[in-house]
């Protein structure tokens, strides 16, 4: 072989040597974080955009680098595993689940390999979801906010507000696995208050007019929204029947006071949101779900509508108003 034609091959085969792990690089797929909610799209409008500001922080943009594919239940737990399964069949890098303990269990059983990151009310080690908080071992982590014993607290907040009710109303989903946790709790907080409960249940949005109804004829003098998912799904079908029927409510996030809600007593729920993308956004970087301590969200806020109690005639007593983190005018 000549010289000439010795270099000239050599040097294209280490052309070749560079070019092609180039390309290759190139044309790396972008990552799938599949979203799986129980909930329905309408309800979480802004938690979804503070989730999708916890990714872009750790460094993922939809569109640019990464992909998102949601899967909405729209309060049908029965079609949870099928959306899981789905969402492993497409081959997710990453799947986060919102909407209490359902959706996470749904996605256990579809995959035992396929990081998880979830958002719960919740405790996670309680409910099976982890071993432990801090070495959640598996596949598995996430955000616990801690609603689910949140009952009693909301209904001393409501009692300051209607101090002469006689009776006070608990909307449940009956659904919901954490229900009857949820039920005792708040039960409990009423007899040590010595005021009546009626528990009134609702376990889809047609069920709501009823649920109202039956509250009104009760006489309740004022009303505790159960953490639910469902809830928070139809959010402003439940504050609009709430200012139809008169009832003082008391709701569990600030979303429902912002849109218009009396009061709120709750965890952030943008928060717990945006760490939920934080958290995949590290797994997309090479975290291991097994060293990713589940993160709790402990920051609870108090926010009170002064122009829902105008229109109900009711007046905020002073410490209430002192204590409380935002008053919407």
């Amino acid at each position: 072989m000549r010289r000439r034609e010795f270099i000239k091959l050599t040097s294209g085969a280490a052309a070749s040597s560079i070019v092609w792990p180039l390309a290759a690089r190139a044309q790396r797929p972008t990552p799938l974080v599949g979203v799986l909610h129980s909930g329905a799209a309408a309800g979480f409008v802004s938690e979804i955009a503070a989730f999708r500001r916890g990714l872009k922080d750790g460094g993922y943009i939809e569109g640019q680098n990464v992909a998102l594919e949601f899967r909405w239940a729209n309060s049908r737990p029965d079609v949870l595993p099928q959306l899981a399964s789905d969402l492993v069949q497409r081959r997710a890098a990453v799947i986060v689940t919102m909407g209490g303990n359902a959706p996470v269990l749904a996605a256990k059983a579809a995959t035992t390999t396929i990081p998880i990151v979830f958002n719960t009310g919740a405790d996670p080690v309680r409910a099976g979801l982890v071993a432990s908080l801090n070495r959640p071992g598996g596949n598995v982590t996430g955000v616990s906010f801690l609603v689910e014993q949140l009952g009693s607290k909301m209904l001393g907040l409501l009692r300051e507000l209607v101090p002469h009710a006689t009776k006070l109303g608990y909307l449940a989903n009956p659904g919901n696995p954490n229900a009857p946790r949820q039920v005792a709790d708040t039960q409990a907080a009423a007899q040590a208050l010595g005021v009546g409960l009626e528990i009134v249940n609702a376990s889809q949005p047609g069920d709501l007019d009823k649920a109202f109804a039956t509250l009104t004829e009760r006489r309740v003098g004022g009303l505790v929204l159960s953490a639910d998912p469902l809830f928070g799904s139809v959010s402003t079908q439940v504050i609009e029947r709430a200012a139809a029927h008169r009832i003082p409510t008391i709701y569990y996030r600030r979303e429902f006071a912002d849109e218009g809600g009396l009061v709120s007593y709750g965890t952030s729920a943008t928060e717990s949101y945006s760490q939920v993308g934080n958290y995949a956004g590290r797994i997309l970087k090479g975290a291991d779900p097994r060293e990713l301590p589940v993160f709790q969200v402990v920051k609870f806020e108090l926010v009170l509508n002064l122009k829902t109690a105008k229109a109900l005639n009711l007046e905020i007593p002073p410490g209430l108003s002192a204590r409380a983190n935002d008053v919407i005018e």
